[in-house]
């Protein structure tokens, strides 16, 4: 039974993401579908890439992937349909799958080029719900489009190092449900340049020279539970994802605030760190 998941900025208000269901259900109505997420920010390419690439792996090989963002077919935003690591992403070519794709190399990757065939104001519900099910029944890429050998680039995905590498200049690409902020800078990568220096991580005016590996790390357990006031503490962490992430300890933006709240971050804003000169 084919597994066929939705990454999407339509929200839960209106009928888009039903709708979509709906079409494939009507194709398929044994297919299995599974919501990854319809609150991507809109139009937000990075908080969509950050959300599939750490959400697809969980998933059986085999399964197909529809990433409605940004999908209106034009010029400059092709639709294209990819097979990586044994899982099939079906998108515009906007530079969402360049994430993914900047960590596994992709073993195909089509141009869509049914549209003649279908008359569409809405690409998510009438191409990208064909070109999937063509898949689910064992259909070839081949058949919905022309085999091209590049994708487009995102940026700000890939943050900055100076010539001496005593700085990264990375980016907030996503804000969590919790209003922790999540940069572009994996652990691998910051470790490389790191090189055992100390460092600074400089987020607006707030300053952290500590990355934990756990929030709960900031608490000392032997300081008595009612002397602790650790709940609202700003912190750094790898994140469950491996990247650099600027945390509030037990936050929660409707109550005792969040580091997006506290510390004004928000998407896209400068993340600078700064090593010690050996």
């Amino acid at each position: 039974m084919a597994i066929i998941t939705l990454t999407t900025d339509f929200g839960e208000k209106d009928y888009f993401a039903g709708a979509t269901k709906g079409a494939i259900y009507n194709e398929l109505p044994d297919v299995r579908i599974v919501d990854i997420s319809h609150s991507v920010s809109p139009f937000s390419i990075p908080e969509a890439a950050y959300i599939i690439l750490n959400a697809y792996s969980s998933f059986p090989k085999g399964t197909i992937h529809i990433i409605g963002i940004d999908s209106e077919i034009n010029e400059e935003n092709k639709h294209i349909a990819v097979l990586l690591d044994g899982h099939y992403f079906i998108c515009a070519n906007n530079g969402i799958m360049s994430m993914i794709c900047s960590e596994i190399a992709p073993e195909k990757i089509v141009e869509i080029n049914i549209h003649d065939k279908i008359q569409t104001s809405f690409p998510v519900l009438d191409v990208f719900v064909k070109v999937a099910c063509h898949i689910a029944r064992g259909g070839t890429l081949e058949v919905v489009g022309k085999i091209i050998d590049k994708i487009k680039p995102i940026k700000n995905l890939i943050p900055f190092v100076n010539e001496d590498q005593t700085q990264i200049i990375g980016s907030i690409i996503y804000i969590d449900n919790y209003g922790n902020v999540i940069t572009n800078i994996k652990r691998s990568f910051f470790e490389t340049i790191q090189k055992g220096r100390d460092y600074v991580i400089s987020a607006r005016n707030n300053k952290f020279k500590t990355i934990y590996t756990k929030y709960s790390d900031i608490v000392d357990f032997k300081i008595p539970a009612d002397k602790r006031h650790d709940e609202g503490r700003g912190l750094v962490v790898y994140n469950s994802a491996d990247y650099i992430e600027i945390a509030v300890y037990k936050s929660n933006p409707q109550t005792v605030g969040s580091a997006s709240t506290l510390m004004g971050l928000k998407l896209m804003d400068t993340i600078t760190v700064n090593f010690t000169k050996q």
